[in-house]
């Protein structure tokens, strides 16, 4: 399958975020509190394909505050934390939206990603994903989790669809 063609037609796209928005590590606080690192660059990403009209998910089985906050500033309206079943979240959620499973893009980087990667139209991975996710994927972005694996992706999808441009850059 030519990945391009099946993401130019996409209608949602949903994401992981430990090892896809971040690059999988923890910093371990005093308070017992996790931080990540986000790439500004993923974030600027999202905010501009949200603007543009792209229906945008995340789907985490981590339940860290800083993480639901940070979407919901780029524009994610549908933000699910401490997804045990990312199947079951995923059938949910297009249940919701209206949206075939064949007309979803997933981008996850582990196990707990595999199942839902296998029933989606298009399977994307950050290029440091783990083995089983990578022979699933349809696509293994070049760029690395927290690295700009999700701007790569968006990036690809608003230009095929013509809304991605520098001409009006400072509208953005």
């Amino acid at each position: 399958m030519n990945y391009k063609v099946k993401l130019e037609s996409i209608k949602l796209f949903v994401f992981d975020y430990d090892g896809v928005f971040s690059d999988g590590m923890v910093i371990l606080l005093n308070d017992g509190s996790q931080a990540r690192q986000a790439s500004t660059r993923d974030g600027f990403a999202v905010q501009w394909a949200v603007k543009q009209g792209l229906t945008l998910a995340l789907l985490t089985g981590g339940a860290e505050k800083a993480v639901e906050t940070r979407m919901r500033k780029l524009g994610v309206e549908e933000v699910y934390m401490g997804c045990s079943d990312k199947l079951e979240a995923l059938s949910a959620l297009c249940t919701k939206l209206g949206v075939e499973l064949d007309d979803v893009a997933y981008m996850g980087d582990d196990i707990p990603d595999l199942p839902a990667m296998k029933v989606v139209g298009l399977a994307l991975c950050p290029n440091d994903a783990v083995e089983e996710i990578r022979a699933v994927s349809h696509y293994i972005s070049p760029k690395a989790g927290g690295k700009g694996c999700v701007r790569d992706v968006l990036e690809q999808a608003m230009r095929l669809r013509g809304i991605w441009s520098t001409e009006n850059s400072h509208k953005w």
